[in-house]
């Protein structure tokens, strides 16, 4: 992000080379570029915010409590695991990955029929 700031600032401050004239389309591409950072940015906060409530809850002391509660309803298997910890690890990282799965699968058919609509409106304009 500090990369593309500072050559954010040097291409308006240098005007991309073209005599001190600001080049309209460069900014734009620009400014396009940097919304685009922030929406990934703010995507990805809000999945693994979605996501560590979803598959770690309220830990106590240690994420052994939270793990085993959904541990065990996860992998449907009511037996406790010889070596319960890596399983639970597994476990968790699988709820995770699922989860994030799922937020960018739903994200993205939401994002496909928001860009849909905003093209038929453009379209009735």
């Amino acid at each position: 992000s500090e990369g593309m700031e500072s050559g954010f600032g040097s291409d308006f401050g240098s005007g991309g080379g073209g005599g001190g004239k600001l080049d309209p389309g460069l900014i734009m591409e620009q400014v396009k570029v940097q919304i685009a950072v922030a929406n990934a940015q703010e995507l990805l906060q809000r999945m693994t915010d979605k996501c560590f409530r979803k598959c770690i809850g309220k830990p106590g002391g240690s994420l052994d409590n939270s793990e085993q509660v959904r541990a065990g309803g996860a992998t449907g298997n009511p037996r406790p695991p010889r070596s319960g910890r890596p399983l639970r690890l597994c476990v968790l990282q699988k709820c995770i990955a699922m989860c994030m799965d799922r937020y960018m699968d739903s994200w993205n058919t939401v994002s496909r029929a928001y860009n849909s609509r905003l093209q038929r409106e453009r379209a009735n304009m």
